[in-house]
């Protein structure tokens, strides 16, 4: 019997090598950049080949259509324990977290179904079974894995994914300037000066994975979360006021404070953290992190500076949601028809119709977040510069239009 099945063994692997090497042949005419990197990669060194992630239907250029385009649980068959880990993370919340956005579908349909706009990144996030059939009806039948936005395909490079440079496709810019903010801080100069050979590899520089995927672990967290508001709400009783503002700023909370539809959106992208226990999780976390390289007093010390900027840039912007919530109320300024209530929304902010309420938009998921993630990746340009600052001009700017407007109408 073991000599039989040995026997289908050395079959099927003769014919696995066979359907592959015919793979190989047509894709170096058709497609030589791919068969280069899957000839590099550790799938080819360990005989995992073309069909074992994308089956063995397509064998012509007359069934293209009948190649598996690979998922996440294509990728678990082998990476199961990195792939249980990934779904815990908030990168696999990101198609989620995208599709909550009210005005998601508003974008020019080039970049929503071309995932040129927002799904350009937030493609890592798992979808359902029907996601995945409409977007193959609308034409964006690839980047379905969510694992190789990290590990590019087709050598899903280990060493790759290691590198801060990973990171930077996603993470830079407008409200996701990770990257120039690590790269610019001290942790990142001096990894990237180890990477260029000027220090010794054996220096001491963290990497975003060494903070944010400590040990490989695929569950990627932060202690605040996206939005940077949290449940239960800080016992200081103005920033508890200010972040109940900003809470129904964010359609969480109606006007009058009461909890909406929309809180069982933002849990199910996992943006903010809602419980006492998830948020000092993630903090005592990241303090075992840093306390590789520093004292633990010396980290928890640095990152409660953190949550003080987040405090000072929550009464900048209740501020002046309170003030755009003023002109709504007294009817200065219209309410959007999409707006649930007569009060800022913050989520729909990307097409709002006048200035004073770009400003708001911006000031909030451009500036705000500037200001405590430089402060949490030790970056004091963009704490102060790009966010502390910036926010301060948008509370005067915001100030001096509502006056003007309510000049001109008399009030």
């Amino acid at each position: 019997m073991t000599r039989i099945l040995a026997a289908v063994g050395l079959l099927f692997a003769s014919v696995s090598a066979l359907f592959a090497q015919r793979c190989v042949e047509c894709h170096k005419k058709v497609t030589p950049g791919i068969v280069s990197d899957w000839q590099l990669s550790k799938h080819s060194q360990n005989e995992v080949d073309c069909a074992v992630c994308h089956g063995g239907e397509h064998t012509s250029a007359e069934d293209v259509a009948k190649a598996r385009i690979p998922t996440p649980e294509t990728c678990e068959t082998c990476h199961a324990t990195q792939v249980a880990q990934f779904k815990r993370g908030k990168h696999a919340f990101g198609w989620a977290a995208m599709k909550a956005m009210p005005t998601f579908h508003w974008q020019p349909m080039a970049m929503t179904e071309g995932m040129k706009g927002c799904g350009g990144c937030h493609k890592i996030g798992l979808k359902t079974e029907t996601e995945i059939r409409e977007l193959k009806r609308n034409g964006a039948g690839f980047g379905l894995a969510s694992c190789d936005a990290c590990h590019t395909r087709h050598t899903f490079s280990v060493v790759e994914a290691r590198q801060p440079q990973a990171c930077q496709t996603c993470h830079m810019g407008f409200d996701h300037p990770q990257w120039e903010m690590y790269s610019a801080s001290k942790h990142g100069v001096r990894y990237l000066l180890r990477q260029a050979g000027v220090l010794p590899k054996e220096t001491a520089a963290p990497t975003c994975q060494t903070c944010h995927m400590p040990e490989g672990n695929h569950e990627v967290r932060t202690a605040w979360g996206f939005l940077a508001v949290r449940l239960p709400l800080p016992q200081d009783k103005q920033w508890a006021a200010d972040q109940t503002t900003i809470l129904k700023a964010l359609g969480v909370l109606d006007p009058d404070g009461k909890p909406t539809a929309r809180l069982d959106v933002v849990k199910q992208a996992q943006v903010a953290r809602l419980t006492e226990e998830e948020w000092r999780s993630e903090r005592e976390k990241m303090i075992r992190i840093c306390n590789q390289c520093h004292s633990a007093n010396f980290a928890r010390a640095e990152l409660e500076k953190g949550d003080q900027m987040i405090k000072e840039a929550d009464r900048l912007l209740a501020q002046a949601i309170e003030i755009v919530a003023g002109l709504y109320r007294d009817g200065i300024l219209a309410q959007p028809k999409n707006y649930a209530y007569a009060y800022p929304d913050l989520l729909t902010f990307h097409d709002a119709p006048t200035p004073i309420e770009q400003r708001l938009f911006l000031m909030h998921l451009e500036h705000r977040m500037r200001t405590f993630q430089g402060t949490f990746h030790a970056n004091p340009d963009y704490a102060l510069w790009y966010g502390w600052s910036e926010m301060q001009r948008d509370l005067t700017e915001i100030r001096h239009m509502a006056e003007e407007m309510r000049r001109a109408r008399g009030r």
